[in-house]
């Protein structure tokens, strides 16, 4: 059975990269009816931190990435470290190194000086003698020295490295912890994971797990390497391109649905298509689609997919993520219409479920001021009749409904000789603020008759002001 991992490190957030590493091993395993495991990787005890954990967790929760193994933690996992390392040194694959930091940097220097790659001499490998007083040694793993590795990458080809290029890598430290490459290959033997899905950063790091696995005698994973996301310029991706962690796409207003079809189009395709449900993400996703290319980041992309959703989905689910950008204004949703009826109302005007929040910001409460352009403009002195007639028809509606609010700015403006948004626009300004909103109708019927009728008399308030400050 096909097993997939995600393992991230538990030091800051949840990257959008390491959020498309587990997308990607997420759908390969959905695909091929398959297992995905979550391990954090916490050995790094100084860095590792429980505020951080928690940011995956929920990072991984957000966007629906269910996991049915885990999560695992590698600091729960040391006895085991222990006993694996034990078996290497005592089968003579594993041995105990006492450099001295100034030995190792007085060899590096020796190497750079004849422009040599820097790299550990194995001068330790073949120790017989007495362990050196007041070193605590580190243990390495005796590479082998002849023969290549073969890394058969499933989205690059074949990668071929020598031997002779891999210095003995430290596998615990002085201290007796094991490190990260250690840890890695001994968790994906006891997991059996059979397809390691990651970043083409750990492309170096392969060839060195690879042939500790096999020293152990477990199977090997067969790894597909994924191409960095790279900045719009192409440069390296930080936190000035945008948002750096999956939360802050949440809070920045976009839906989850978005963010995983945004997600898993850097760097994969299938022919043209751009929109895919996840179900389709899980029937067409392949590691043959992936790109060896980097891609790029490209906001615009993921604000049409977001707009995309808002249209699309059901508005009681956009609703319910609604639900958490109105909580963030302080306001109980409860006080004011339906979130599925702000969705519908707002979905084709706003880019974002934060963007939506703030221009219904006012149906749910009062603004302290007019917009300045749009009052000076629309509640003029000539704006004073048409609210008065409006507001004496919609007092006198039977029932409050779009279409029979309709009926009365639309009879307003007749009877008056205006056009239909010399009424409209003035009545808009005096329930909401601003010149923007929904159609009027739809704007009336969401805020209901009495925070309609009440912003209507504020507003002729406002008017009958202005005169007299002008008298």
């Amino acid at each position: 059975m096909i097993k997939t991992r995600f393992a991230p490190s538990p030091t800051g957030y949840l990257h959008i990269g390491g959020a498309r590493t587990a997308l990607f091993s997420w759908l390969y395993a959905r695909r091929h009816g398959g297992l995905f495991v979550l391990r954090i990787e916490d050995t790094d005890l100084e860095r590792s931190t429980p505020e951080a954990v928690n940011a995956i967790l929920e990072g991984m929760n957000w966007l629906g990435l269910d996991y049915d193994e885990g999560p695992f933690y590698q600091t729960e996992r040391f006895d085991r470290y222990r006993e694996v390392l034990q078996y290497l040194l005592r089968e003579g694959k594993a041995y105990y190194c006492y450099c001295t930091k100034e030995e190792l940097e007085t060899l590096r220097g020796e190497q750079m000086t004849r422009k040599e790659k820097p790299r550990y001499d194995g001068r330790y490998r073949d120790y017989q003698g007495a362990p050196r007083e007041g070193v605590e040694p580190v243990v390495r793993f005796k590479n082998p020295l002849g023969g290549e590795v073969i890394v058969e990458d499933l989205i690059r080809g074949n990668i071929v490295f020598q031997n002779s290029e891999l210095d003995d890598l430290i596998i615990a430290r002085a201290d007796g912890t094991p490190t990260y490459n250690f840890c890695v290959v001994v968790d994906d033997m006891d997991m059996n994971i059979t397809h390691v899905i990651r970043g083409d950063d750990h492309i170096n790091n392969t060839p060195r797990q690879i042939n500790i696995l096999r020293a152990l005698g477990a199977p090997i994973p067969q790894y597909g390497h994924v191409p960095m996301i790279q900045a719009p310029d192409g440069q390296k991706l930080s936190k000035r391109h945008g948002a750096a962690s999956v939360m802050e796409y949440r809070d920045r207003g976009y839906l989850p649905e978005a963010v995983l079809n945004y997600l898993v189009r850097l760097g994969w395709s299938h022919g043209d298509q751009e929109v895919f449900s996840l179900d389709e993400m899980v029937e067409l996703f392949d590691l043959s689609g992936c790109n060896k290319a980097p891609s790029a980041i490209n906001l615009s992309k993921l604000i049409w997919l977001n707009k995309h959703y808002m249209k699309t989905l059901d508005p009681m689910h956009v609703a319910r993520h609604l639900s958490w950008q109105i909580g963030q204004l302080d306001i109980d949703p409860s006080m004011g219409p339906h979130l599925t009826e702000v969705v519908r109302a707002f979905a084709e005007r706003s880019d974002t479920l934060k963007d939506m929040a703030q221009a219904a910001l006012f149906l749910y409460r009062d603004f302290a001021d007019y917009d300045a352009k749009a009052a000076s403009k629309n509640l003029s002195a000539a704006a004073e009749m048409p609210l008065r007639q409006v507001h004496e028809g919609l007092a006198a509606l039977p029932e409050w409904r779009a279409e029979s609010i309709h009926e009365v700015v639309k009879s307003v403006a007749e009877t008056s000789g205006l056009a239909l948004g010399k009424v409209a626009q003035p009545l808009r300004v005096a329930v909401s603020g601003a010149a923007v909103s929904p159609p009027i109708d739809m704007t009336l019927e969401l805020l209901g008759r009495s925070k309609a009728l009440a912003r209507i008399e504020r507003a002729l308030a406002y008017i009958v002001g202005l005169h007299v400050g002008e008298n």
